[in-house]
């Protein structure tokens, strides 16, 4: 059973920030360490290469450690890598005192290659990885090719575990990094796993090859994959969707399952594959035609981590939700509206439940890639929200019943009452709306 050795990296730029205002870590009493991981991994064919890759550890002091570890698959498909359940987790994994590790488990994050999708809408460029991009910082970094990823993120989650004592270790990943842990779910976990349980944030309905044809996986060669689904009596595993993964670019629609022993599934309502919270201020440099999706996704990640760890430390499963209400045959599928447009079914939110706007995760015919995965907000006419709500003050008992229904039902942590409240828009009935 092989671990990674590990050797620090001076502290420095390391290059993983995101479009949120970081939150403060040394006022939190956290630490922030670069690490280069570095062993022998075995590709599925049983050949071994030599690695070196870059691992961020993010750690409460010890006294406040609860004892997890989330390891999270970096995401690579714009050509760098990002931390998107980062971004969206750390209030939890900060509160509950969760260490949290950033796996360059993937070739184009190291080394360098073709990502997946452009922000301006073109062709992704040539991505240099780390050792192009700061070769003075990550020169010695070498990663074999997606052939052995697997093992590599294996051999780095044990290290950091045993780094910052953990006896948990929960794999958390998003789109393309979603899809490399359903590929490491079917054929990769087994008894010596260090992995406790799974958060599968975006998957594809397909499933990765084993090994990529070339030297890394793309979404272009995931996309085309048969679909497939998971197991779902192997470890506690929640799986969390938003709208546009379900029948949109990343179609899951044909891997849809049942829940069962060790398996949930969240379709999250009004939600899109990535949104507002997660582009924040930058969100007009997207381009996009129409504001960005402002579902409230956030808020269930969050409870869904909370929910998983419980799962994986006590045997309580998670609550099951309901599907997404989806209507028509193969190939012409839409999703059932209510009257204001917004989703029947998934996981309610008050944003869906005590709507003001019509929050899809699809964006307007023609947008861009980038577009499509970021989703659309559309503000709704006074006349119908009125009708709907009466006044300003109905409406907001409405949102507020919703929140606490949310709550009650598990899809949101109690901690998070406040923030959700605060995303109430009174303003939109007397046409006053803000558009934030």
């Amino acid at each position: 059973m092989r671990t990674a050795d590990l050797e620090p990296i001076p502290a420095g730029d390391h290059r993983l920030h995101g479009a949120r205002a970081p939150l403060d870590l040394a006022a939190a009493g956290w630490d922030e360490e670069e690490w280069t991981a570095s062993g022998t991994a075995a590709s599925p064919s049983g050949a071994e290469a030599a690695y070196a890759v870059r691992v961020l550890v993010r750690r409460p002091a010890a006294a406040s450690a609860s004892g997890t570890l989330c390891a999270e698959w970096l995401n690579v498909s714009s050509g760098a890598e990002a931390a998107p359940e980062w971004t969206y987790l750390a209030e939890e994994l900060v509160r509950a005192g969760h260490a949290w590790a950033g796996v360059s488990a993937q070739v184009v994050g190291v080394s360098g290659g073709a990502g997946s999708v452009a922000v301006d809408g073109g062709a992704p460029p040539a991505a240099p990885g780390l050792v192009g991009a700061d070769p003075e910082r990550y020169g010695h970094l070498v990663h074999p090719g997606d052939a052995w990823c697997h093992d590599i993120y294996v051999q780095v989650s044990r290290a950091v575990r045993d780094l910052v004592s953990a006896s948990l270790v929960l794999a958390v990943g998003e789109s393309q990094s979603a899809c490399m842990l359903a590929r490491h779910l079917v054929s990769v976990h087994g008894l010596e796993s260090p992995f406790g349980g799974y958060l599968v944030h975006s998957r594809a309905g397909s499933i990765p090859r084993r090994v990529p044809e070339a030297t890394q996986h793309t979404m272009a060669d995931v996309l085309a994959q048969r679909p497939g689904r998971l197991p779902d009596d192997l470890v506690p595993t929640l799986v969390v969707q938003t709208e546009t993964d379900v029948i949109g670019r990343m179609r899951s629609l044909p891997a849809r399952q049942l829940d069962g022993p060790m398996l949930r599934t969240w379709e999250v309502a009004g939600t899109a594959h990535a949104d507002k919270f997660q582009i924040d201020a930058f969100e007009d440099l997207l381009g996009c035609p129409t504001p960005v999706n402002r579902g409230q996704q956030v808020y269930v990640l969050r409870a869904g981590l909370r929910a998983l760890e419980e799962w994986a430390r006590d045997g309580a499963p998670p609550p099951a939700a309901q599907p997404l209400v989806v209507e028509g045959g193969k190939g012409a599928e839409s999703y059932a509206v209510d009257d204001l447009g917004n989703v029947l079914g998934g996981v309610r939110t008050p944003a869906v439940d005590a709507a003001v706007e019509r929050l899809s995760g699809f964006a307007p015919e023609g947008a861009s890639l980038i577009c499509q995965l970021f989703g659309s907000t559309t503000p709704l006419p006074v006349e119908s929200l009125r009708s709907r709500w009466g006044t300003a003050e109905q409406y907001l008992a409405a949102y507020a019943r919703a929140t606490e229904a949310m709550i009650a039902a598990g899809f949101a942590c109690p901690e998070d009452r406040q923030a959700i409240l605060s995303e109430a828009r009174p303003g939109a009935l007397t046409g006053n709306q803000d558009p934030s």
